[in-house]
C-alpha cells in the first residue's frame, strides 16, 4: 500500500479523469509518462485535465507499457490515493488487448484465444456470425482472409481490440539500399530515434503494422524510406497533396540507390505506377458523379505491394478506409505527427492501419536539438467597431468567420512584422477573402488552393533561399510543406477546435534552422470574446500537451 501524500502532482478520479498540477516541479516528467496511457482533454492555466479510455490504453499496450507500470505510475503520484475502481478498469482494459488474435495456422486464418468464454462470447453475436467459418476447437474460429479487416473494426466496437499477428505477403522484392551520403545533404545516417521509429515498426525482424508518431520536422519521411530499405519490397505511398508527392520522391532518389525510373507519381496530371509509386489521397477518392466508382482504387491492386506507407495518416479518407480493410495481408505503416481525428475514426486507424507502435515527445526532440526550441503566443484582439456591428447582427456560423476576418488583426501584423522584420515569416489563414487582404496590405505573395503547382514551387523555392522574406499560405501549406528556415508562423484564422490543424502548422517553423539559430515562434491571433476565443482553447490542447508553455496577451495600446 502507498501512503498518501498531498505534495504529488496529480488527482486520480473515479470517472478515470486525472489532474495534474503543472506548477508541480515533477510536471514536465509526470506529463511525459502519463501522455502515453491518456489523452489531455483540458489545460487552464494550473491544472490540466487527462482521461483514461480503452484506446488510449490499447494504444499503450501495443506499444509495449504493461498494467505495472501505469498503476505503480499512478500509484506513486497521486496525492490521495487511486480509486480501486480506476486500477480495476485500467486492467481490465489493457487485458483486454491481446485476449483476441488473428494467427495463421498452416494455409488458414484463425482467430484465437486463450479464453474460451470469450470466444464462445464473440460466436454468439450475429453481426459477426458471416465474418466467421467453422470452429476449430474450443480456442480457434477459421475466418476467410478477406474478413480480416472489417473483422477487426466489428470486434474494437465490442471492446475487444484485436492483436493481428496473421502473416503478410512478401510482395514483389525490389532491393532499396539506404546511401550512405545523401545527395543533397552529405553525409546521411538516421538519428538514434528514427531506427528506434523503424525498428519499433519492424518487429521480430519483419514489419507488420503499425502508427509511427512523430513531430513535423522530425524526418517522419526519412523514416518511412528506412522501412521501405528494411522490407526490400514494391511500395505504395500515400500522401496528401501533389507539393508532397514530389517532395517524397526527391527524398527516396537522395537517400536511396534507387533509379529515377523507379519512382513513379500517380496524381491529377501524371499516372505512373512503378516498383515505388507515391499516390495523393484526392485522387484515390476521386469520381466523377456521387454514385460513380473511386476508379482509381484499382492502384491497390495495381502491383503486388509488400508494404504501403499512409503519410499524415489521421487525414486517411473514408473511401480509403474501405479499401485498407481489403488488404490486410500487406504491410502497413501510417505516419503521422499526431493520432487526433477530427472525424473520431481513431478507432479504424487502430483496426486497420495498426496501433501506435512508436510516440516520441515533441519536447524531447527539441531538448537534443532535433527540432526548432518554439514560443507559443496568443494575442486576443478586440473586434473592429464595423466587425462588432456585423458579430452581433450574425448567426454563430457566420459570427466565427466575422471573428477570424477581424480586420484589427492587421495592426498586429504590421506589430509582428517590425518585430521580425529580418527573419523568414508565415502568415497561415483559413479564409482566402482575408489572405487576399494580408497580401495587398504587406505586398507579399500568397500561396492558395487556385495558384498552379508551378508556381508554389517556385514561390516555395524563393522563401526557403530567402529570396522571399515574408510568404501568406492557405491551408494548402498546413500539411508535409518543407520551409527548413521558416522563424515565424502567425495564424490569423483556422479551422474552428482543431487541434489537429494547430499541430501541422506548429510544424511549419520546427524544422531545424540552417542560420544555426534554433528558436521560433508561433502566434495566433484570437478575437477577443467571440466564438473564435472558445475554439482556440480547444487548439491549445495539442500545444500543451506537448509540453509548450501558451502565453496569453491582450493586444491593447501598451503593447503597442
Amino acid at each position: 500500500m502507498i501512503a498518501m501524500d498531498p505534495t504529488r502532482p496529480l488527482i486520480v478520479q473515479s470517472d478515470l479523469s486525472i489532474l495534474v498540477e503543472t506548477n508541480h516541479p515533477e510536471f514536465d516528467t509526470v506529463r511525459g509518462t502519463i501522455s502515453r496511457f491518456a489523452d489531455l482533454i483540458k489545460s487552464p492555466e494550473h491544472l490540466h485535465t487527462y482521461r483514461i479510455t480503452p484506446l488510449s490504453l490499447w494504444n499503450a499496450s501495443a506499444a509495449g507499457m504493461p498494467i505495472e507500470e501505469m498503476s505503480d505510475f499512478l500509484q506513486r503520484n497521486a496525492k490521495f490515493g487511486v480509486p480501486t475502481g480506476v486500477l480495476s478498469i485500467i486492467r481490465k482494459y489493457v487485458k483486454r488487448y491481446g485476449i483476441l488474435r488473428m494467427e495463421n495456422v498452416g494455409n488458414e486464418l484463425y482467430l484465437v484465444s486463450d479464453d474460451t468464454v470469450v470466444l464462445k462470447e464473440i460466436s454468439a453475436y450475429d453481426s459477426l456470425k458471416r465474418y466467421l467459418e467453422d470452429t476449430r476447437g474450443e480456442r480457434a474460429i477459421a475466418i476467410s482472409p478477406i474478413s480480416r479487416g472489417v473483422l477487426k473494426q466489428e470486434l474494437i466496437k465490442l471492446g475487444y481490440p484485436v492483436e493481428d499477428l496473421a502473416a503478410y505477403r512478401s510482395g514483389e522484392f525490389l532491393p532499396i539500399q539506404l546511401r550512405k551520403e545523401d545527395t543533397m545533404e552529405a553525409p546521411f545516417q538516421l538519428r538514434d530515434y528514427q531506427k528506434h521509429a523503424v525498428d519499433a515498426f519492424n518487429r521480430v525482424g519483419e514489419g507488420g503494422s503499425g502508427v509511427l508518431v512523430l513531430p513535423c520536422g522530425a524526418g517522419k519521411t526519412v523514416v518511412g524510406i528506412a522501412a521501405m530499405a528494411r522490407c526490400n519490397c514494391a511500395t505504395l505511398i500515400l500522401t496528401t497533396n501533389v507539393t508532397s508527392v514530389k517532395q517524397w520522391k526527391r527524398e527516396i532518389l537522395s537517400k536511396t540507390g534507387l533509379a529515377e525510373d523507379q519512382v513513379g507519381e500517380y496524381n491529377g496530371t501524371t499516372k505512373e505506377v512503378r516498383p515505388i509509386t507515391i499516390a495523393t489521397y484526392q485522387i484515390l477518392t476521386h469520381r466523377g458523379k456521387k454514385e460513380d466508382e473511386f476508379s482509381h482504387m484499382r492502384l491497390f491492386s495495381q502491383r503486388d505491394w509488400g508494404l504501403i506507407i499512409y503519410d499524415e495518416v489521421h487525414l486517411l479518407p473514408a473511401p480509403v478506409f474501405r479499401a485498407t480493410a481489403e488488404i490486410q495481408a500487406t504491410r502497413r505503416l501510417g505516419l503521422t505527427a499526431t493520432l487526433i481525428r477530427e472525424d473520431g475514426r481513431e478507432e479504424d486507424v487502430f483496426s486497420l492501419v495498426g496501433p501506435k507502435k512508436y510516440d516520441m515527445a515533441w519536447k524531447e526532440l527539441e531538448s537534443k536539438g532535433w527540432i526548432a526550441k518554439v514560443a507559443c503566443k496568443e494575442f486576443r484582439v478586440s473586434l473592429s467597431a464595423f466587425d462588432r456591428d456585423r458579430y452581433g447582427a450574425s448567426g454563430a456560423r457566420q459570427q466565427f468567420r466575422i471573428a477570424g476576418e477581424n480586420t484589427a488583426k492587421l495592426e498586429v501584423i504590421d506589430y509582428l512584422l517590425r518585430l521580425h522584420a529580418n527573419e523568414q515569416t508565415l502568415i497561415i489563414g483559413q479564409y482566402i477573402s482575408q489572405l487576399e487582404l494580408i497580401a495587398a496590405h504587406t505586398g507579399a505573395p500568397m500561396i492558395s488552393g487556385g495558384v498552379a503547382h508551378e508556381i508554389r514551387e517556385e514561390l516555395y523555392d524563393q522563401f526557403k533561399k530567402g529570396q522571399v522574406p515574408l510568404l501568406i499560405v492557405s491551408k494548402v501549406a498546413n500539411f508535409a510543406v518543407d520551409l527548413p528556415d521558416a522563424v515565424v508562423a502567425i495564424q490569423v484564422s483556422g479551422s474552428y477546435g482543431s487541434r489537429q490543424e494547430e499541430a501541422q502548422r506548429l510544424g511549419r517553423i520546427l524544422r531545424p534552422k540552417s542560420s544555426g539559430t534554433n528558436a521560433a515562434v508561433f502566434y495566433s491571433l484570437i478575437s477577443e470574446d467571440t466564438k473564435e476565443q472558445d475554439f482556440a482553447m480547444k487548439r491549445q490542447l495539442f500545444l500543451v500537451e506537448q509540453g509548450y508553455e501558451y502565453s496569453i496577451t491582450s493586444w491593447n495600446q501598451t503593447t503597442k
